[in-house]
């Protein structure tokens, strides 16, 4: 069942609609991604490797992993991805070669101080709760190790925020609705409003335990990037 339209859900109902939704676009997921973003994630996703400044052979966790972009790039840079999702669907549909498991991220399935570093692509709006799921990331990585979030943003520039409001809430729900499922990318554009501002964000990484916390605006706006290290 695709994300319902006329109201967003919470808590529990937030969680069941996530998971049904990505269950319920997998096939297709990687397609229209390339296509709305005119393949940038790409892009932005080799920039989140990039921060992580990497030693040889690092474990790295993809949180949210989808159908496993961050881990083809982590296993082509000769590191170890390992892989998380909530959606068995997304799982399923998943190509690449690392070790997968299906979790919840607030509760993640790996051992205190057990990855060198962690990442999560587009998933922060589609939590329940933000905040616990900073501390999980605190958890599983090793201090020193290093964590790079992506999600969607807001440009700053009026002119390129403005073209970019169109895009995103009009073009996005319309080439998803002829490509995949008509709710799941309607809901697109309105969870935005499930994201805190971004001072609160790296706010709530530092109480967290993170230090280095760096927030970067990617293409314009179009994305956005938050960094940090585990405190040792």
């Amino acid at each position: 069942m695709a994300m319902p339209t006329d109201k967003l859900p919470q808590g529990d109902d937030k969680r069941q609609a996530v998971r049904s939704m990505f269950d319920t676009i997998a096939p297709r997921y990687d397609m229209v991604n390339r296509i709305m973003t005119f393949r940038m994630d790409v892009g932005w996703r080799r920039q989140a490797v990039s921060s992580l400044r990497l030693d040889p052979s690092s474990t790295v966790v993809d949180l949210a992993c989808g159908t496993g972009d961050f881990c083809v790039s982590l296993d082509e840079g000769g590191h170890e991805a390992i892989g998380v999702d909530l959606s068995l669907g997304m799982l399923r549909s998943a190509r690449c070669s690392s070790p997968l498991l299906q979790g919840d991220l607030l509760a993640l399935p790996l051992a205190d101080n057990s990855v060198d570093a962690a990442v999560c692509g587009y998933a922060l709006r589609n939590l329940v709760e933000l905040r616990p799921f900073f501390g999980e990331l605190a958890r599983v990585v090793r201090p020193g190790g290093r964590i790079a979030l992506l999600d969607v943003s807001e440009p700053d520039n009026p002119v390129v925020r403005f073209g970019h409001s169109i895009y995103f809430n009009k073009v996005v729900p319309f080439i998803g609705g002829l490509l995949s499922d008509k709710n799941a990318y309607a809901y697109l554009p309105r969870s935005v409003s499930y994201l805190p501002a971004p001072a609160e964000m790296t706010r709530w990484l530092t109480e967290a335990g993170m230090v280095d916390v760096e927030r970067r605006q990617l293409t314009g706006g179009l994305s956005q990037l938050l960094s940090a290290t585990v405190s040792s």
